[in-house]
């Protein structure tokens, strides 16, 4: 049985991916002016489940989780670029973001975009330099190789570019799913899938933690569109209603509050179904699941 708990857990590997992240844009020359809004967002707190779920699975398959800590840093530089650029002006356009000023609104909206462009090309240098007593070079490559699709026109950069063409127009649950399934799900999969490759995991075993990764991506999503429904601002960091402000599609405009929730609640039975025939120990894999589905930012 796994003895430890999610809290300690989540504690002990945000701090250590934390303090990654600090040194590794500490270490750059380059202007300060930009590495201070480098920090700035990449500080600003949030939840870090994706290098969680890197280390969950590491941990799961009897390795260290240190191994995958450089991959784990890079998910989250990739994801916070994507918040930088999601909050400008031409994007969102939101001033809040995990209840402090978004970046743009600190540092300039020519510095924000200079400064989540650094973010996206220092995780590939993140991976490119993994110590070989880590990862092959095999390994490594293929780590780079699925960070890229992950992160751009076949996943989030592209499900983001669907999410703006459907402002303003009545999607059908299928196009909705399409959008999360890149913008929000891709990155989250690659996330899990990195961390079965850092720990050697088989392709069966790969393709069940697809499978698993595509029904917590969407629980994750759904989740989201309930709190912009029923969340407060003082919780979510933001503005409650924003999705519905700027139009959008959203699990409970297409199916209902409660269908919403009905939807939520399949998909993580999915995930956990997928979890069970998987064979290693996914304890903190499956507390990971329950706090998905009750996570209130």
């Amino acid at each position: 049985m796994h003895s430890v708990s999610l809290e300690s857990f989540t504690k002990k590997y945000k701090a250590i991916v934390e303090a990654r992240l600090r040194e590794a844009v500490k270490k750059l020359e380059t202007p300060a002016s930009l590495a201070e809004a480098m920090l700035y967002s990449l500080e600003a707190g949030g939840k870090r489940i994706r290098p969680l779920l890197l280390f969950a699975v590491v941990e799961a398959f009897g390795k260290d989780p240190r191994h995958g800590l450089d991959a784990a840093a890079a998910i989250e530089m990739v994801h916070t670029y994507s918040l930088i650029h999601d909050d400008l002006p031409s994007m969102d356009d939101d001033d809040l973001r995990r209840g402090k000023p978004t970046n743009h609104k600190v540092f300039g909206e020519a510095t924000a975009i200079l400064a989540g462009d650094a973010l996206l090309t220092l995780s590939f240098k993140m991976l490119a330099d993994i110590p070989e007593e880590s990862v092959s070079d095999k390994v490594k490559l293929s780590l780079i190789n699925g960070l890229s699709t992950a992160a751009g026109a076949p996943g989030m950069v592209g499900g983001q570019v669907a999410d703006m063409e459907g402002e303003g127009k009545q999607l059908t649950l299928d196009q909705l799913e399409y959008i999360h399934i890149n913008k929000t799900g891709k990155l989250l999969e690659y996330s899990i899938i990195a961390g079965a490759e850092i720990a050697g995991a088989t392709e069966v075993q790969k393709d069940v933690l697809s499978q698993f990764a595509y029904h917590i991506g969407l629980a994750f999503q759904i989740r989201d569109d309930i709190l912009d429904l029923e969340g407060t601002e003082e919780l979510i960091g933001k503005p409650v209603g924003s999705d519905t402000g700027n139009d959008k599609s959203t699990y409970p405009v297409l199916l209902g509050i409660d269908g919403a929730k009905e939807a939520l609640e399949l998909h993580l039975q999915s995930a956990k179904k997928a979890l069970a025939s998987i064979g290693v120990n996914v304890a903190i894999l499956s507390e990971i699941t329950d706090m998905i589905g009750v996570r209130n930012n």
